[in-house]
């Protein structure tokens, strides 16, 4: 008697499930680079505005006794613009700008800012896309810390118009006692000498808190606006005085936030952008060499400001940057650098007036910029 082999019947199948396999792997392989290199997570974005610096008053644009070694080590890694342009010569309409991509007057601001030659109820209107508003629908934690001034009135406020985390003075620092948390008054009065210190504890705050989602942390300071006081800790240690002394704190204070950031956050990347809202203030001891005028002009020393753009790995180390752009840029720019789409057109209005620069940003050999800035 034969007895038939217990392996027989599997033998001839093993081609067949080998080459089943190899088909599925295959067509595993075929979709996923249907689908493209993995896209990269979004980056962090912190935006710090700073109040009536002039276009000389930091070491890398020039200054010999104000030390700046923060914000020059930023120059170092990153992108130092020459030709950029606050959003307006004062306050309000520059910020408005900056976080819209729209000229002001297209939004109804005709002059001057909020409590002073604008009336009392005045703002940046609710219906008007912000910067903000386009990072919190893309997922973003958005936070405000600092010097808010595109109105007062509830409907205005920074929780109404994309923020989500707030801690803010409504207006300039010599208009207002006050600092808020929402439609909440957390202080009264604050202390002008530790306002900066304040604001960069919240930032540092909110970017402790922050694990998951990434964030936009927009930190417009009051700083070096007046009146200049210097922090205790800070006073008398500028060989520039006490505008120095303010002017250095900021420094400091920016190189810790950047200390928590890469201590916190060292597997994330980290977007910084800096710039000032306008020139400097007349009869303060700011300084915008070579250019003539100052705050309120519309003039180079009134609107040509300081800016840096940091972003390891992203932008090109020590890029000097002679392309005409400015504050009007930013929204579109930052858009198109972390991936996000521009905001719908507003009814009645163009499109954005901001022109995205990342391009330019990007590659060394390109120094086009913009055409022109319109102030009027």
């Amino acid at each position: 008697m034969v007895r038939p082999s217990t392996n027989g019947p599997s033998l001839p199948l093993l081609p067949s499930m080998f080459r089943m396999v190899f088909i599925g792997f295959f067509c595993l392989h075929l979709a996923v680079l249907a689908q493209g290199p993995e896209k990269p997570p979004p980056p962090n974005v912190i935006l710090i505005m700073v109040d009536d610096l002039g276009y000389h008053d930091l070491g890398s644009y020039g200054h010999p006794s104000i030390r700046t070694p923060h914000l020059d080590r930023l120059a170092r890694e990153g992108v130092r613009f020459t030709d950029f342009y606050s959003g307006a010569t004062v306050c309000t309409p520059s910020r408005m700008a900056l976080l819209t991509g729209y000229y002001p007057n297209r939004l109804g601001w005709e002059r001057g800012v909020v409590g002073h030659l604008m009336p009392k109820g005045t703002g940046l209107s609710p219906s008007v896309t912000t910067l903000a508003e386009v990072f919190k629908e893309a997922g973003y934690e958005t936070a405000l810390i600092g010097k808010w001034h595109l109105g007062d009135a509830a409907s205005f406020r920074p929780h109404q118009q994309g923020f989500q985390h707030t801690y803010y003075l409504n207006k300039s620092n010599n208009q207002t006692r006050k600092v808020w948390r929402g439609d909440e008054v957390v202080e009264d009065p604050f202390d002008n000498r530790l306002l900066t210190e304040q604001f960069f504890s919240e930032a540092e705050l909110f970017i402790h808190q922050q694990t998951d989602a990434p964030f936009l942390l927009y930190l417009p300071l009051t700083a070096p606006h007046f009146p200049v006081e210097a922090h205790p800790d800070f006073d008398g240690r500028s060989p520039f005085g006490v505008y120095g002394d303010v002017v250095e704190e900021v420094d400091e204070r920016i190189g810790s936030l950047l200390e928590e950031v890469e201590t916190q956050l060292p597997q994330q990347k980290t977007l910084v952008w800096f710039l000032s809202d306008n020139g400097p203030e007349p009869g303060e001891a700011a300084q915008a060499k070579p250019f003539r005028g100052l705050k309120w002009d519309a003039l180079e020393a009134g609107t040509r400001v300081p800016s840096i753009l940091w972003w390891p790995g992203q932008v090109p180390a020590g890029r000097i940057c002679r392309g005409l752009t400015g504050a009007l840029d930013i929204m579109p720019t930052l858009l198109e650098a972390c991936g996000l789409n521009l905001p719908a057109p507003i009814e009645g209005l163009p499109p954005l007036d901001g022109q995205s620069q990342w391009a330019m940003i990007q590659d060394p050999a390109l120094h086009g910029g913009r055409e022109s800035l319109l102030y009027w």
